[in-house]
């Protein structure tokens, strides 16, 4: 498994990141734990050293599940654990924003004590907060560094102008947007922004919840926790498939899987330190690892990106 530096910070990770997003029940149901800690096991042994989670996944479900099992394995230390604040959940089924100073130390806490740790690697803004000052943020910050709780700091969905204010105040590390064949739209500002400020990239939805795993074809009845969006119904599931017969023909002569065309396609490009890989059980993992072997060539890397471009414009034509 190839590593790379994570942005300015000492971390060294893995070129897939291990996502748990899955343990959130709200969007995938429920999850077999035991495939679950064996696909972290099997991770391990492949050379997979980061994993990335939320507080907001399950509302904590997914952070004290990892926490469980890392503490119970003896695990805690061979992984570099990421993960995200944002969403106020404290208070019944509400949720809101929030991002001042007290509610991002209690978070953190909180977080703590679910993935059983002393400190988190990576701790990230998941969204962007209108309301609070980024000078407000960077003192929170500063007191959790100050005292040994969290190593780096990133950020997740924002865009070039955000990251500016916050960068007026403390150094970010990272950049966790979505990134995929169907959605390339960080390619004009914020991929050449993280590449000229040395912030690393750690993208989610490299297979754009499943869509581009290879496994749909136009009558496939997608479940309705990841069909939300065009791409995943009617003509535009119809259309996504046509590339998906072309795609895989290209994956074919490299020897791949269309699942690690995709992944290899994502991780050819220079901004992107590592790719977040949803996993419910080992072989979600485990099947992804050739895609970082080797980059793809320019050739190939723009003939399959035209080709899912071609298609996105013409599900976008269906829907103006």
């Amino acid at each position: 498994m190839q590593t790379t530096q994570l942005g300015s910070s000492d971390l060294n990770v893995s070129r897939l990141c291990f996502g748990c997003w899955q343990l959130n029940p709200k969007f995938w149901g429920q999850v077999d734990i035991a495939g679950w800690e064996a696909a972290v096991r099997g991770a391990l042994d492949a050379g997979i050293n980061f994993i990335d989670t939320a507080d907001a996944y399950g509302d904590g479900g997914a952070e004290e599940e990892l926490g469980r099992f890392l503490a119970a394995a003896g695990l805690r230390d061979k992984f570099v654990i990421a993960t995200k604040f944002f969403w106020n959940f404290t208070d019944g089924d509400a949720r809101f924003a929030d991002t001042t100073p007290d509610y991002i130390i209690r978070a953190c806490e909180s977080s703590l004590r679910r993935l059983r740790t002393d400190h988190i690697d990576l701790y990230q803004i998941h969204s962007w907060d209108a309301l609070t000052r980024p000078d407000e943020v960077a003192r929170a910050f500063a007191t959790l560094k100050q005292a040994g709780k969290v190593r780096w700091f990133g950020v997740s969905n924002l865009n070039p102008e955000q990251m500016d204010l916050y960068r007026d105040h403390f150094e970010i590390t990272t950049l966790q947007p979505g990134y995929s064949l169907l959605d390339r739209r960080i390619e004009q500002r914020e991929l050449p922004y993280c590449l000229r400020h040395g912030i690393g990239v750690i993208n989610y939805s490299p297979l754009y919840r499943g869509l581009l795993g290879g496994r749909y074809t136009a009558d496939s009845r997608i479940p309705d926790g990841r069909a939300f969006g065009p791409f995943f119904h009617d003509e535009g599931l119809r259309i996504v498939a046509e590339a998906l017969a072309t795609a895989k023909t290209i994956a074919a002569e490299h020897d791949l899987t269309m699942a690690q065309l995709a992944l290899r396609w994502t991780l050819t490009h220079p901004a992107i330190s590592s790719a977040i890989v949803g996993v419910k059980k080992p072989d979600h993992i485990l099947g992804a690892i050739k895609a970082t072997e080797a980059p793809l060539s320019q050739e190939v890397w723009h003939r399959v990106g035209n080709l899912f471009s071609a298609a996105v414009a013409q599900v976008e034509a269906l829907e103006s």
